[in-house]
């Protein structure tokens, strides 16, 4: 004879359990949390107690391979192979076989034309590569300057100056300080520079010098804020035509003129400018007759 104990007992109500246990389920919890819920420690029982009921979506790991496998129906979409589609993401073609199984095979392509797609992905990836490596070497380069010291920003304006800005000419004296350039990097330098010789914002005077065909209303912008005046302080605009017989390679969004900085009353200045460039020049020769 079989005694039956307050546990098997209450094992024995299956329906009542398996009532509550559901409606645990169903309420979010786990099979440990109903475990614990409902002091079930007889794992196939608590599996049958739960029968066709989902687990809760916090339950459930993601699959490492989720995104293999949405790459790998993109690929499948884009008409690549089996063997493309394994050398672009390292996994078994069983596994490719699988999951894009459901869609549509490729058009066969004649060799010409997968040969040209072949060169096509080769020079995208050479391509990337090439850019990857102009960016770190031109990271690397411009941790190798550093901070500027007040006589090397001296001597790079100067030198930045001769090479852009106007000169004074022996036919023609013109002692005044005015620089143009298209290169916002090259205008904060100078306008730094200006800072270092302590010259005063109200002695500047800003142009816009443009093509007609760009937006110039968008450059004036653009420029004035760079700069940090209001787009009014400008002086009338230099509208550059354009000769239809030539085609012009700065076109675009990108294209904003040059930018015109005068300083007024500059003589004094223009003629320290030319000193220090000889200064300059001088210091290199006395180098290589050394």
């Amino acid at each position: 004879m079989t005694h039956e104990t307050p546990e098997t007992s209450r094992y024995a109500d299956f329906e009542g359990l398996r009532a509550q246990a559901v409606a645990l389920r169903r309420e979010g919890l786990s099979l440990r949390q109903i475990r614990d819920r409902l002091q079930i420690y007889n794992n196939d029982l608590l599996h049958r107690l739960v029968k066709g009921e989902p687990a809760p979506d916090w339950t459930k790991r993601p699959n490492a391979k989720d995104d293999l496998r949405a790459r790998a129906r993109e690929l499948r979409l884009e008409g690549r192979t089996y063997d493309q589609i394994q050398v672009e993401l390292g996994c078994s073609k069983s596994s490719i076989s699988l999951w894009v199984r459901d869609l549509p095979k490729p058009e066969r392509r004649d060799p010409s034309e997968q040969a040209r797609i072949a060169a096509r992905k080769r020079w995208e990836h050479e391509s990337a590569v090439r850019d990857a490596r102009r960016r770190s070497t031109k990271t690397a380069a411009a941790l190798e300057i550093g901070s500027l010291s007040d006589r090397e920003l001296l001597l790079v304006g100067t030198a930045l100056y001769w090479a852009e800005g106007a000169k004074d000419k022996p036919y023609s004296r013109r002692e005044n300080v005015q620089f143009v350039n298209s290169d916002p990097g090259v205008i904060q330098l100078y306008l730094a520079w200006l800072r270092l010789l302590r010259i005063e914002p109200e002695r500047l005077a800003f142009r816009l010098m443009i093509h007609a065909t760009a937006d110039v209303e968008g450059a004036l912008r653009y420029w004035a804020d760079l700069v940090g005046v209001d787009p009014s302080a400008f002086r009338k605009t230099t509208i550059k035509t354009h000769n239809p017989k030539t085609i012009r390679k700065n076109v675009g969004p990108d294209y904003r003129g040059c930018l015109v900085i005068r300083v007024s009353q500059g003589a004094e200045l223009y003629r320290r400018i030319e000193g220090w460039w000889c200064g300059i020049v001088g210091a290199v020769d006395s180098i290589s007759t050394t």
